[in-house]
């Protein structure tokens, strides 16, 4: 039962209370804490610190090329930005299938990644960008982790108690490269993945004759956290741009793979269906990155879609 409530206004003030507070917890929007708490799953904190009237960590824009998030910029923001839909269209892609209007209207970035959802659909593409998370605490004290490092498992981040996250880094992309996010849904509203994957690509090359230079791969839902895919990386990078490429990345991402049965799905179905999301995730972001149109949300475009 929650029995401490504080709203600051200013940054130093909230991290000052985090640090006097041990029970104290940071709320943004509060999504998935509500739901949580409504459905008897897990219970208020016993201290709450709302950080929604921070006005500095809304901020967002471009800063010498990299993308620049405040902890509290919205679902809705990244999916409509022009900028993010166009240079870092997986985020886009991610951004715009979270929940609802309204959930995506009050969810924060921040909040989807401090509460390490295995299947939180924004980390999978940050991962891919190679995106770096900054963490403050009291007194001005601040670090730097790779998002592909902040979860440490279901719910758990690396945050020490006291530290909060401020701002998002994410790195610019290169002329020739794209990216997609598509998930496996069983409706399309309020859904959280069954599997999902981020694919970054970057050609070398012009047309037909297009090779794959660089290619990065995350999945989502199908381990304790949000994990990069090797194999499947390695089966793009080198090869050329083309159909059979996004196969092979797509069947080597799920021989290596050890996805969990759940109430969801087997782990045998979320093992074929992770070969399929794949390799169409991989053709959405070869045709992005051939300049072709891929609307937003690719898994829109993707669904039904063969490779």
């Amino acid at each position: 039962m929650t029995t401490r409530f504080a709203a600051p206004t200013a940054l130093e003030e909230a991290l000052a209370i985090l640090a006097a507070d041990a029970a104290a917890r940071p709320v943004a929007g509060g999504t998935d804490l509500v739901v949580a708490a409504r459905q008897g799953r897990k219970p208020l904190p016993e201290s709450i610190v709302a950080i929604d009237r921070i006005t500095e960590l809304g901020h967002a824009g471009i800063e010498d090329g990299d993308l620049m998030l405040g902890s509290l910029v919205s679902h809705a923001w990244l999916a409509a930005s022009p900028e993010v839909q166009t240079r870092w269209s997986a985020l886009a892609d991610a951004a715009a299938i979270v929940g609802s209007p309204a959930t995506r209207a009050t969810g924060t970035i921040g909040g989807n990644l401090m509460n390490a959802s295995p299947a939180a659909e924004t980390t999978g593409p940050l991962v891919v960008f190679g995106a770096v998370a900054t963490l403050r605490a009291a007194g001005g004290a601040a670090r730097d982790v790779p998002v592909a490092e902040l979860a440490a498992g279901p719910g758990r981040t690396v945050a020490s108690p006291g530290e909060l996250l401020v701002r998002v880094r994410v790195p610019a992309v290169a002329r020739g490269s794209g990216s997609a996010y598509i998930r496996l849904e069983y409706r399309r509203a309020m859904e959280i993945a069954v599997v999902g994957a981020a694919v970054f690509v970057a050609l070398e090359g012009d047309g037909a004759d297009a090779s794959i230079a660089d290619a990065r791969v995350a999945l989502t839902a199908v381990a304790p956290t949000i994990v990069r895919a090797s194999a499947a990386e390695a089966a793009l990078t080198g090869a050329s741009a083309t159909s059979d490429a996004c196969r092979a990345a797509g069947a080597a991402a799920a021989s290596g793979a050890s996805p969990i049965d759940d109430v969801r799905a087997s782990a045998d179905y979320r093992r074929a269906m992770l070969e399929v999301v794949v390799a169409r995730t991989a053709a959405a972001a070869i045709a992005r990155a051939r300049g072709e149109t891929v609307p937003i949300p690719a898994s829109r475009w993707a669904h039904g879609r063969e490779v």
